[in-house]
């Protein structure tokens, strides 16, 4: 769920920090007070486009930070996993955007594309009004969510594998098909140089090794004449080695300490000085009596070196990719050989894979049909609740052309809605009302709380044209849906902001001169006073306020 919100340099808000906390929450406030700046803001940071004045008239850039708390089996916590971004089950997103820079988005801190911050703010937040942030007006989404209705979201991901193995398998034999025309002349190419690369037998790392065994050989005297004369330095002069005057040094000092115990700290640190440089030297004149000069054998690495170099040059690969390069081929070759064998098995199998895949299909089909026609009367009935009447919801299935099949089976799924007696059912997405559309995804939401996916929604322009007892049942379903999901509603009408669990106040302010938007949670006796400023207007009597706190009693009980 959200739980932060931090807003500075955006719109007219200076700087907003928010806590938020599950169930719902209504944001009200006078008409023109902001409170779709708020939503506006957490779009941006859930990877929505950028619109010009969104950086605070004098500020140089506009920053929105979204803290969200999430449970490891979430679709946002596997995202940040998947994309190794996942940090104590908790997820920050931050966008920056500045006056004369590309915006910046960021996840957990680590800077990220803004495609990324789109990614995972739809596992995070449903938008529901006029934004383009909504996924009920996405088909995926539309199939996933009747999916989770049916109980079918383990047999679509089933029918998924099935999908991608019959496609694998009809690759394979559209190929060995298309060989068959040349099929000597291929096979004459592919023997030739599997048995070049066999006879390569490029081992494991071994690229690596000729390399760096290719440079010592080629090094091979600066390398004797470098190391013989360090040793010398260390070592091997007699006279005015290091290893020699240390000695000396120690000898001297330590004739000294009688006279001063200050000095022993100095003869250790001579000491260990000198078992280093002994050490070092020891090591040196090992490695001289390893070190061979072999000009044949120079030669021959780089023989070696020259061989695979070509060979990778006519793969287009890296040397150490020829023995992949060596499997693929042999594969082919396997199978163009045995091309009728093959060709008879792969046939076999596909139409198997097929086979799998079409029974598997039908039989989702066919469950789709049941729960779409459930899911349909279910939601046409909250509808007539939500000031929606003789209004209809349709799931429609849509069959693939006749020998198409698509990943997620043998139908395109789409949501259609009737807002008003007498309209044809047209697509979600082509709803003309904020409020409709935003009334049309509360009931769905309703109907299918248990099943969400995504854990803050977000309603906006809910309460449009609607009023009474409409919008208390509004407010009613907002609240239900609160118990199992985080809800924020704005709203304009008191019947809904008192079902509200929390109740945050937008407001317009003059500071200075300049005028900002503020946000503040209401406490009790301001909360009533708020629900009867929405019942009365300007003029609030004892009456009204009395109306205001049965409204919020009777809430509550």
């Amino acid at each position: 769920m959200l739980s932060q919100l931090y807003i500075r340099d955006y719109a007219i808000v200076p700087k907003m920090e928010l806590s938020l906390a599950p169930q719902l929450t209504v944001l009200t406030g006078e008409t023109g007070a902001g409170k779709s700046i708020v939503i506006d803001a957490l779009a941006l940071a859930l990877g929505e486009r950028a619109v010009s004045g969104a950086i605070r008239h004098g500020s140089q850039r506009a920053e929105i930070i979204a803290g969200f708390d999430l449970k490891p089996k979430q679709d946002a916590a596997l995202w940040l996993q998947a994309h190794d971004l996942f940090e104590d089950q908790e997820c920050v997103l931050r966008r920056v955007i500045s006056a004369d820079k590309p915006s910046k988005g960021y996840i957990n801190g680590r800077p990220v594309p803004i495609q990324m911050l789109r990614e995972l703010g739809e596992l995070l937040v449903d938008i529901h009004g006029q934004h383009e942030h909504q996924s009920l007006l996405k088909r995926d989404a539309q199939r996933q969510l009747l999916d989770d209705y049916a109980d079918l979201t383990g047999s679509a991901r089933l029918l998924g594998e099935h999908y991608q193995g019959m496609k694998s398998l009809q690759a394979r034999l559209q190929t060995l098909r298309k060989q068959s025309s040349d099929r000597v002349a291929r096979i004459e190419l592919l023997r030739y140089q599997v048995n070049e690369l066999e006879t390569l037998a490029l081992g494991t790392d071994e690229v690596a090794e000729l390399e760096e065994e290719q440079s010592r050989l080629a090094n091979g005297a600066a390398l004797l004449e470098g190391v013989q004369a360090a040793a010398y330095v260390l070592y091997d002069d007699d006279e005015h080695s290091l290893s020699h005057v240390l000695s000396q040094t120690i000898n001297r000092l330590e004739g000294l300490t009688q006279h001063d115990a200050k000095l022993d700290e100095s003869v250790m640190l001579l000491n260990e000085a000198a078992i280093q440089v002994n050490e070092t030297a020891t090591q040196l004149h090992q490695y001289l009596d390893g070190l061979e000069l072999d000009p044949q054998r120079l030669a021959w690495v780089d023989q070696r070196l020259a061989v695979i170099t070509d060979l990778a040059r006519k793969h287009q690969v890296e040397g150490q990719a020829l023995p992949q390069v060596l499997e693929r081929l042999g594969q082919e070759l396997d199978d163009i050989e045995d091309a009728d064998t093959s060709i008879a098995r792969l046939e076999a199998e596909s139409a198997q894979a097929q086979a799998a895949y079409l029974s598997l299909a039908k039989e989702i089909s066919a469950q789709r049909g049941t729960a779409a026609a459930r899911l349909a009367e279910a939601v046409s009935a909250h509808m007539q609740d939500l000031g929606m009447p003789g209004g209809s919801f349709a799931v429609e299935l849509l069959p693939l052309a006749e020998g198409e099949f698509s990943p997620y089976g043998l139908e395109r799924v789409e949501f259609r809605v009737s807002a008003n007696p007498g309209q044809p059912l047209q697509l979600l997405a082509k709803v003309a009302s904020g409020g409709e559309l935003s009334r049309v995804s509360l009931a769905l939401q309703v109907v299918i709380a248990s099943l969400g996916r995504i854990p803050t929604l977000i309603f906006d322009e809910v309460d449009v044209g609607i009023g009474g007892g409409v919008a208390e049942i509004v407010g009613k379903e907002l609240r239900a849906l609160g118990k199992s999901r985080q809800v924020f509603c704005i709203t304009h009408l008191a019947q809904v902001a008192a079902q509200g669990d929390h109740h945050m106040q937008v407001s317009k302010q003059n500071r200075d001169g300049v005028t900002i938007t503020e946000v503040q949670p209401l406490p009790g006796e301001e909360r009533v006073k708020e629900i009867a400023r929405m019942i009365g207007g300007v003029e609030i009597s004892q009456q009204t306020l009395a109306h205001a706190e049965d409204m919020l009693n009777r809430a509550s009980a």
